[in-house]
């Protein structure tokens, strides 16, 4: 008794301690916001310059890297779906099937997982290294707002750079992987993209931007954040960039698993199942 008692008390802990967590960064988004519409200090032209460099290094070279998984994930769940379709005589929903899982699920979360391997741990090193090296107190000492600074274009510059990748990744999966398993199983390039267009339908967009657009945010949000919380030493980078990893995937995943159920429990409401 004493053990499960000390085992809810420890859940309850961890639940006050994440629900803190996820406030102080929602909190550090709307400050990061508030000093670069109030704090122009560095000048709005300087936040572009980082802005784009963030773009740079997240989006476009990642590119060969998004295109190696695009394809490979495209030509798997092709081959996957039309193997077990063709038994089931259901060929003509490959549309509906690669836009369920390929789209709206696959795509978006190793988007994500790709982001926080290449541009995540790099933006929580780089920040904490600056905090150790008191960079962070020297732009301050020059009325500098780090916030928005060094918060804001990074922030939006990763969304930015989300949103393009998992578009890209998601051309690349579907056309890509098509014309890569022709050699294996033959399909009149009309007939697919004739199921592709009529499987697509308006929530299809409402679920791209929703994942991808606040997936980018929380990945770059928390690594700013993890990326500040270092005090003094150096020998914290390593940890906090560990941590920013994690809690990464962690709150990007459950954000996905979240809008999908919330998605699905609609449609079933429709339905009229619930």
């Amino acid at each position: 008794m004493t053990n499960r008692v000390f085992a809810v008390d420890r859940l309850g802990r961890f639940v006050v301690n994440q629900m803190g967590y996820t406030f102080r960064v929602l909190a550090m988004v709307y400050l990061s916001l508030r000093a670069t519409i109030l704090d122009q200090a560095q000048g709005f032209r300087t936040i572009i310059v980082v802005l784009s460099a963030q773009i740079y290094f997240t989006g476009f070279q990642a590119l060969p890297l998004i295109s190696v998984l695009a394809l490979g994930t495209g030509g798997i769940l092709f081959l996957q779906g039309m193997g077990n379709l063709t038994l089931l005589g259901g060929t003509e929903i490959i549309g509906n099937f690669m836009v369920l899982v390929l789209v709206r699920e696959a795509a978006p979360l190793l988007t994500a997982l790709v982001v926080i391997a290449r541009s995540g741990t790099a933006v929580a090193s780089e920040i904490g290294n600056m905090r150790a090296n008191r960079e962070i107190e020297a732009l301050e000492s020059m009325g500098i707002n780090p916030l928005s600074f060094i918060v804001f274009p990074r922030v939006v510059g990763g969304i930015v750079s989300v949103l393009c990748l998992a578009f890209y990744f998601n051309f690349v999966a579907l056309i890509g992987g098509f014309f890569m398993t022709q050699m294996i199983h033959k399909m009149p390039f009309g007939f697919f993209a004739d199921s592709l267009l009529r499987a697509f339908a308006q929530e299809d967009v409402v679920i791209f931007f929703l994942k991808n657009s606040f997936g980018g945010m929380i990945i770059f949000v928390i690594c700013c954040y993890q990326g500040l919380s270092v005090k003094k030493s150096p020998h914290e980078v390593p940890q906090v960039t560990t941590d920013a990893v994690v809690k990464s995937i962690i709150y990007v995943t459950v954000f996905n698993m979240l809008v999908t159920a919330f998605f699905y429990m609609g449609r079933l409401k429709e339905l009229g199942v619930i």
